[in-house]
């Protein structure tokens, strides 16, 4: 039997690195395209496949009580190459997962470079894929490249759907007052590779809050096209000014929410606000702004967050920024094994699909690579059940928003993970002891009882899948 034609991927993100992994973990050849290092885009700033662009945190590893815990957990049972590169390089981050981005990328890289079934590509790939690549898997995230972004609009004759993501500023931790900020996780809570004071947090009276506010909301902001204007942000990462411009309040019920937070510091009066500061490097020498993304301009983020008590001689490692973000109107053009309809050689992958976060991306791509291979080897190929994480995502892109495509295009926004993408199960209404739930106890045993029900039906659907593979 002649040897099958290679797989293609396009994009070197975390998207497609996984389904490269996946596809090439099948036995079967894969060629993955990155035009990077050869053509950089305006928020890369190397050549390694998976950088981190934005934050250096894959959010909660909570798995019984947060739905993006979950689907870490339903990765790592899955066999994802981007969950082993994240457990490997995680940093104290209290009850979330953050991971060294360099040793990240790095690790990945080594792992697609060295695999005997991987080949990489850096040409960019600027218009439409040959005919002749039969199978191809499109995971090239909200920076695709123009050239192809313009392809991919003529062929599924959709106009371009686009949100505004942003970037945190990085300061260097020996630029932090200490006698002024402090360590500590909110309610001391520890996370994977943390302590339970895997935080910097700078307090905030009044007085200072409402300076801080103002200076937010007179600051100078990046200018943006005509054509830019009207593209909405993203509702899960807004800049900084932007949230103060919902009021004035908004903020300290935000990222600045002062609570679970103890200032240890002699006669410190109890803040008002609290800027937290997440490590950003294994060395401890970076440290991110939480939520703290923003579209002022350089100057004006130096001078308005070295208002920020503790970060007076702040030294910036990174300024934030805002790029734009691409991605399709999947419900309406791709079928649910991610292929678009009108040409079902090319399936997609990440971002580009209308997910949002590191980990979704790594998800849609894990299933876009099962998918190929397993169309690849005449197999079929089963989508794993709405009631886990990776099914609730893959029902949200291509079926979640499927009776609102008629009120236009803008319908189907970009999602991450949550238990409101779940269906419903059996509500619990009493605890083990057989005492009735109230209030808050019965939305956590809810939310556990989705979680424990997702990984017991993610197990028999992967057993499925390997008899089938068999």
């Amino acid at each position: 039997m002649p040897d099958p034609l290679p797989i293609h991927v396009i994009g070197g993100g975390l998207a497609g690195s996984e389904a490269a992994w996946q596809i090439a973990q099948s036995g079967l050849r894969v060629i993955l395209h990155e035009m990077r290092p050869e053509r950089m885009t305006e928020a890369h700033k190397t050549g390694g496949l998976a950088e981190l662009v934005c934050s250096n945190s894959f959010r909660s590893d909570d798995w019984q009580n947060n739905a993006v815990g979950l689907l870490h957990e339903e990765l790592r049972r899955t066999g994802s190459l981007i969950m082993r590169a994240g457990d490997l390089h995680k940093l104290p981050a209290g009850g979330a997962l953050a991971v060294d981005r360099d040793g990240f990328s790095d690790h990945v890289t080594h792992i697609i470079q060295s695999h005997p079934l991987i080949t990489v590509d850096h040409s960019e790939i600027s218009d439409l894929p040959p005919g002749d690549w039969d199978s191809v898997i499109i995971a090239t995230g909200p920076l695709t490249s123009p050239h192809l972004a313009s392809a991919l609009r003529a062929l599924t004759g959709e106009a371009e759907l686009a949100f505004f993501d942003a970037i945190a500023p990085i300061v260097h931790f020996d630029s932090v007052d200490l006698t002024i900020a402090w360590k500590q996780s909110r309610y001391d809570k520890a996370g994977p590779g943390g302590t339970g004071a895997d935080y910097l947090n700078c307090p905030m009276t009044e007085q200072q809050y409402n300076l801080f506010v103002d200076a937010l909301l007179a600051g100078e902001k990046t200018s943006f096209h005509a054509w830019e204007a009207t593209t909405p942000y993203f509702e899960g990462c807004l800049p900084i000014e932007v949230m103060a411009e919902r009021g004035r309040e908004t903020l300290r019920f935000g990222p600045m929410k002062p609570i679970g937070l103890t200032n240890p510091h002699e006669g410190a009066p109890r803040p008002y606000a609290v800027v937290q500061l997440r490590q950003d490097n294994a060395l401890g020498s970076l440290w991110n702004m939480v939520g703290f993304q923003t579209k002022l301009r350089h100057g004006e983020q130096t001078r308005i967050f070295r208002m920020i008590p503790g970060l007076e001689r702040a030294e910036f490692a990174r300024l934030g920024g805002l790029h734009r973000n691409t991605f399709l109107n999947s419900p309406k053009l791709l079928d649910g094994h991610l292929r678009l309809r009108t040409q079902p050689r090319l399936r997609f992958a990440g971002q580009i699909t209308g997910v949002e976060g590191y980990i979704e991306s790594a998800a849609i791509g894990l299933l876009a690579g099962r998918f190929a291979a397993a169309e690849r080897r005449g197999a079929n190929a089963m989508p794993p059940p709405a009631t886990t994480a990776l099914g609730a995502l893959l029902a949200h892109i291509t079926g979640g928003h499927i009776e609102a495509i008629d009120t236009g295009p803008r319908s189907f926004q970009p999602m991450n993970i949550n238990f409101g993408l779940f269906p419903a199960g059996e509500e619990p209404t009493r605890a083990a002891t057989g005492r009735r739930l109230k209030g808050k106890e019965k939305s956590i045993a809810r939310r556990q009882s989705i979680a424990t029900r997702a990984l017991a039906d993610l197990a028999a659907w992967l057993d499925q899948t390997a008899r089938v593979a068999a």
